[in-house]
């Protein structure tokens, strides 16, 4: 009973230790990433929404194409219709599509017009800059002397000495050096570009619902407002060159405290700052202790 006990403790303690949550792409994915941002719940809304015109409009074909092989065939039907137009059906040929068409393209522009329009008096300004192939990461207003950072693909080698060894948690190809770290509940503001003499990247995130161009001497920007805490995995989503595949992004969403604590540490020791705040969010599902069963 205590071994049962013990087992089950484990178990619910290592599903809700927010420090081991990682968004990211799963084998075998067929469905969008959870949604941690209220963009990406409309985007979810609009993917399940566009369904119900999607299949009936599929199988509809389907069944055209097996009506039109089975009886029109040239052994069934030796002799063809000459008829030219047919009144009714140039009308629903045409009415049907507007109207799907027009029930699509509302929403869609309403969550366009979500996407777009910037918030006002963001809590966080961010600026991303792309180069081959890394990610920079600058925190405007953060003092005299703002801090920035690179941000790499993290190495195998490298997995130990940074504390990252949990390929669940740090995914190969995904995990990087060092990550972006921002407060849960805020409006975050993105400024996105490539370095001037750079080629065409693009800051994406699935969780967010967030994907923008960076572009050589142009200042893109969007936004986010993450709703819960943990660790998301992104990529560059625009072929920008040999290792395009080795260029990820990584988001660390922390409670506004840590933050702010994370904040003041690394504009005087940003390794420090990394170790402390990694303690602090994944410290619970490392270093959990098990009733020992008598």
């Amino acid at each position: 009973m205590k071994k049962a006990y013990a087992a089950l403790t484990t178990l619910v303690c290592l599903l809700f230790a927010s420090g081991t949550y990682a968004d990211q792409p799963m084998p075998w994915q067929a469905t969008l990433q959870p949604a941690a941002t209220p963009i990406m719940r409309e985007i979810h809304w609009f993917e399940q929404y566009t369904l119900w015109f999607i299949v009936p409009i599929t199988l509809f074909v389907l069944v055209l194409l097996i009506v039109v092989c089975v009886k029109f065939r040239a052994s069934a039907n030796p002799v063809p219709s000459r008829t030219s137009h047919n009144t009714m059906i140039e009308i629903a040929w045409t009415v049907g599509p507007v109207l799907v068409l027009l029930l699509l393209a509302i929403p869609s522009f309403n969550l366009l017009t979500a996407q777009l329009t910037l918030p006002e008096n963001p809590d966080v300004t961010i600026k991303a800059t792309a180069t081959q192939w890394q990610w920079n990461y600058e925190y405007e207003g953060s003092g005299d002397s703002p801090l920035a950072f690179d941000s790499y693909l993290l190495k195998d080698q490298d997995r130990a000495a940074a504390g990252k060894e949990d390929k669940s948690v740090y995914p190969r190809l995904l995990a990087v050096d060092n990550e972006l770290v921002l407060p849960v509940g805020k409006t975050v503001r993105v400024l996105v570009t490539s370095a001037p003499t750079d080629v065409i990247h693009a800051f994406a995130m699935p969780s967010f619902g967030v994907k923008i161009d960076a572009v050589p001497g142009r200042l893109n920007e969007t936004w986010f407002k993450a709703e819960r805490e943990g660790l998301f995995y992104g990529q560059c989503s625009e072929l920008c060159g040999k290792d395009h595949a080795f260029m990820p992004i990584a988001i660390r969403v922390v409670s506004e405290d840590k933050y702010k604590q994370w904040l003041t540490a690394a504009a005087s020791d940003l390794p420090g700052a990394y170790k402390t705040l990694m303690a602090a969010t994944d410290g619970p599902a490392k270093t959990l202790d098990v009733a020992e069963a008598q």
